[in-house]
């Protein structure tokens, strides 16, 4: 009888991945992203573990959005009161915190559950070129939808 095998959490080999978000599609970006934060890139994939690697998302404020969705894209909130609801437009966001834009368009593509969570704590997002995470020394990822080597 054949076993499935569970890898062990301790023996996980966590890389940190750095990723360029300039002139990237959000969703391209988000998807690429997402799998790699869920470890499906891994050769020890589990769904129900956490084999993923970490990632770094740099230069936010650079991503793009096809069509007309930069002024008809809209991001809801609620502050759980009534007439609590807080509505804004994709560019007016990218303006304010570009990072939430990436954040969220990566956290949708999760688990909706304590493992998806888990998932996103591993998610890093930048505005800017710079990140804290230098001391990781993290690897650049190629994404399939880079367009600047293509």
């Amino acid at each position: 009888m054949n076993k499935t095998t569970i890898p062990s959490l301790d023996s996980l080999n966590r890389q940190w991945f750095l990723v360029d978000a300039e002139n990237q599609t959000l969703g391209r970006l988000a998807t690429e992203v997402a799998s790699v934060l869920r470890g499906k890139t891994n050769p020890s994939f589990t769904p129900h573990l956490d084999t993923g690697d970490f990632v770094v998302v740099v230069n936010a404020e650079k991503v793009k959005v096809t069509g007309n969705k930069a002024q008809q894209k809209l991001y809801r909130r609620h502050s759980g009161r009534p007439g609590g609801m807080k509505t804004e437009t994709f560019q007016s966001l990218q303006d304010r915190l570009p990072e939430r834009i990436v954040e969220k368009a990566i956290k949708g593509m999760l688990p909706h559950n304590s493992l998806g969570r888990q998932l996103f704590r591993k998610l890093k997002v930048y505005r800017g070129a710079d990140h804290p995470h230098e001391a990781q020394k993290p690897t650049v990822l190629k994404l399939d939808s880079d367009t600047s080597t293509k």
